[in-house]
């Protein structure tokens, strides 16, 4: 939907950046008058995140995403702009003009709505006759009425269309249904159920919008979990099962596990912060929506190689969001719900408070893949034990680790100490290096971070950016001069910004970001940012104006005879006897 200009202008002034920010990120660093802080959109250990309360607008250094408070919203939240705006305006105790939502919105909405009525389908049929086997499963498992009903379990009946039908009678079409994920296409004709004799688990995001589901099927077969397929609503690797439940928990911090049945076992085991990825690894979005809710995360993979390879890369992502990571060997079982279901919760409980900290579970895993007795093993334990603590970040850290490595080796501690500052200065020498090389490249430096917006002709791009910057920092240079037309422009986002700029220009509007929120993607916003970002001396704005549009015509001329050239060439090469 579109939103008038003052509505839009009155929500930016009740709905301060520093305020709507600090509500997911910690500022706390001062550099003049902005804030800084971590970026919730990358990892990072050192802040690169700037918060401008003058400008409203957000910058990220390092991952390049800006805009204003609205964009922020839209990035953290996963948003489309009028959810965005709903949300703020929530927040800020503002009504919804009254206007037609635009179509994406109206589908998105009506995808929701179509999800929690198959969500209340499956949850009613696991009541019914059909669902016996179901029921059986659940005793097998025991998974008791109330855990079920707090998690809205339910059941995908053995039948090609039972959902489907049930759903066309609320007046859903096939076509919604299978953009929704809920039927497939038939290979000749029509469409069937996707999920069929399965015991479903909605899948809910933390806002409490039921977006897909997982099913697990009853039995022996593959695949053990299916899982709604991408859709305007459901991402999963963007979304985690039961966070929805665990963001409220008290325990002060997340346990993370693989299945869906071990984050029932253990809720109902009293274990309330327990979460699953959906199918996947563990995902860097996925890291990033868990250290808004704790930052102390509990790894509980399962017992076996897959688990423990899984669990070694959770480490290395959730290390870097500065989430003290733990995690629990679960001796004598293969998975928590089998824990549990052995020894019983005290003993998982005292399991969690003797997890080791992620650098004595990877110490421990480098330590059981050699025979330390054998002299060639030792060796090659100690390169990769001196390995792993150089890359740990405090030297009281590395001095304690590489003392245990020597005690494990039995060898000298001051050999061990040695090698691993050896190995840490070579790694740090060679990724300064590489940044170097990378960054003092030309074309790399004035191409945007946001990929999908290459420069095809930097020389132009760099005055294309600074005729915009020019403009919105000063509207009346507008007048002073024949600016170019958005076509002469090399880069298509430049010219859709400049375009959006010149005409608010023309009507006498602002030039403010977040009123270019309607308009402009989220790599378009952030390219704006970074832009406006950039010095630019306005004493002589004048000359740098005639400079730049001087450039653009030189560069579109260049580009124009080059195509001209290639035209040329083409036709030569038609021509009897040409090889080019």
């Amino acid at each position: 939907m579109r939103f008038s200009e003052n509505f839009i202008t009155e929500l930016v002034e009740r709905s301060d950046i520093v305020d709507v920010v600090s509500g997911y990120v910690r500022l706390g660093k001062k550099s003049g008058s902005n804030l800084f802080g971590l970026c919730p959109f990358h990892s990072e250990k050192t802040p690169s995140f700037s918060v401008s309360p003058d400008k409203q607008i957000y910058h990220c250094f390092g991952c390049g995403k800006g805009g204003g408070v609205i964009n922020f919203i839209m990035e953290i939240e996963g948003l489309t702009f009028p959810e965005a705006v709903e949300f703020l305006a929530r927040r800020a105790g503002m009504p919804i003009p009254e206007e037609e939502n635009d179509a994406e919105s109206r589908k998105r909405a009506r995808m929701l709505a179509l999800n929690k009525d198959a969500a209340r389908f499956f949850y009613e049929q696991l009541a019914t006759p059909a669902g016996g086997a179901a029921r059986e499963y659940m005793a097998k498992r025991r998974i008791g009425r109330a855990t079920a009903k707090n998690f809205g379990v339910g059941f995908a009946p053995d039948s090609w269309d039972s959902l489907r039908n049930a759903m066309k009678a609320k007046g859903y079409t096939d076509f919604e249904l299978a953009d929704a994920g809920l039927v497939r296409r038939g290979k000749t004709s029509g469409f069937y159920d996707t999920f069929r004799n399965r015991l479903m688990f909605p899948v809910i995001d933390v806002r409490g919008n039921v977006i897909g589901f997982s099913g697990r099927i009853l039995g022996d077969g593959e695949p053990k979990y299916m899982n709604s397929p991408e859709t305007l609503v459901f991402n999963k690797s963007r979304n985690l099962f039961a966070l929805n439940l665990a963001k409220k928990s008290k325990s002060g911090y997340i346990i993370l596990s693989e299945g869906n049945i071990d984050v029932v076992s253990l809720h109902q085991a009293g274990f309330d912060s327990a979460v699953a990825s959906l199918g996947t690894s563990l995902t860097p979005e996925q890291a990033r929506l868990l250290s808004r809710f704790t930052n102390q995360v509990i790894i509980a993979y399962d017992n076996d190689g897959a688990g423990i390879k899984a669990a070694q890369r959770a480490i290395g992502i959730l290390e870097r969001l500065d989430v003290k990571v733990k995690v629990l060997r679960l001796n004598g079982a293969k998975d928590p719900d089998e824990f549990i279901k052995l020894k019983g919760p005290d003993a998982f409980r005292n399991l969690l408070e003797a997890s080791e900290n992620q650098v004595d579970y990877r110490l421990r895993s480098v330590t059981d893949k050699y025979d330390l007795s054998e002299d060639e093993q030792k060796v090659e334990f100690l390169k990769e034990a001196t390995d792993l603590v150089a890359r740990l970040p405090g030297e009281m850290e590395r001095q304690v680790y590489a003392r245990r490595v020597a005690e494990l080796a039995g060898v000298a501690q001051e050999a061990v100490t040695g090698e691993v500052e050896r190995r840490r200065k070579r790694a740090l020498r060679s990724a300064r290096q590489s940044d170097e090389r990378e960054q003092t490249r030309p074309e790399r430096q004035m191409q945007p971070i946001e990929r999908s917006l290459r420069y095809d002709d930097p020389g132009s791009a760099a005055a294309e950016e600074g005729l915009i910057r020019l403009l919105a920092l000063d509207p009346s240079l507008a007048r002073k001069a024949a600016l170019p037309d958005p076509a002469d422009f090399s880069a298509p986002a430049l010219g859709k910004i400049y375009s959006l700029v010149r005409e608010r220009i023309s009507r006498g509007e602002s030039v403010d970001p977040n009123l270019l929120g309607q308009e402009l993607s989220a790599d378009e916003m952030s390219l704006l940012v970074r832009i406006l970002q950039k010095p630019e001396v306005l004493s002589r704005s004048d000359q740098a104006l005639q400079d730049y549009i001087k450039k653009i015509q030189e560069q579109r001329d260049a580009r124009q005879q080059g195509n001209d050239l290639l035209t040329l060439q083409q036709k030569l090469k038609q021509t009897k006897g040409y090889r080019g």
